[in-house]
């Protein structure tokens, strides 16, 4: 399997321009952008390209490597004393916000994994890595809100984040408190409360 190696310093200008424009491409179009496409709309040779990765393989990676933590930060909420119910449904509030835009193509990580179907390819690792991060932050956040079982309420809640992200993608539409509801019903069942012994219920829908 390709490794994702590079030659050039991490943050030079071309670099970041080749990264920008292959997240674009690749979320928008798909992993089988061909090398031509991407240097073109890059800006960039494709000498340049081979300088600064082995492969489309590498920048793939380094394109999924370089927008996981915007992705994370926009997600996850700022350290606050909210409690842990309000922080994990605060994910799920900003998943219906990207779900509602019509250039939503679902999670970029779920997206490239899900073509490349290979787990050992390097961009799937590095997509692991980015749900991984999320799973944490929801096992985190169900152990401080006194889950049964954290691990277990982790893993269920990012089910529940990317099979909603996955279902808007198939109707071509926002999820209309779909994910939300759906989060809170989770938390809801696993002892997850505000704080103060009162369930909230999340958005009732009919989807």
């Amino acid at each position: 399997m390709t490794q994702v190696t590079s030659t050039a310093t991490a943050g030079s200008p071309t670099r970041d321009r080749l990264l920008d424009a292959a997240a674009e491409l690749f979320y928008r179009e798909g992993v089988g952008v061909g090398v031509e496409a991407l240097c073109r709309v890059a800006g960039v040779s494709k000498r340049s390209m081979y300088q600064l990765f082995d492969s489309k393989d590498g920048v793939l990676a380094a394109s999924l490597e370089r927008r996981a933590p915007a992705y994370l930060a926009f997600l996850l909420p700022p350290d606050d004393d909210r409690p842990p119910r309000e922080r994990v449904l605060h994910v799920f509030e900003r998943l219906e916000e990207m779900a509602a835009r019509p250039d939503f193509r679902g999670c970029p990580f779920v997206a490239v994994t899900a073509e490349l179907k290979a787990p050992d390819h390097p961009a799937s690792l590095v997509a692991r890595r980015c749900k991984d991060a999320l799973t944490a932050f929801f096992r985190q956040e169900a152990e401080r809100g006194g889950a049964a079982d954290p691990e277990l309420l982790a893993r269920q809640l990012t089910v529940a984040f990317d099979g909603s992200g996955v279902r808007a993608v198939m109707q071509g539409r926002g999820l209309d408190g779909l994910a939300l509801a759906t989060a809170a019903a989770l938390l809801a069942g696993a002892g997850v409360s505000d704080g103060d012994g009162a369930e909230r219920r999340g958005p009732q829908t009919s989807g």
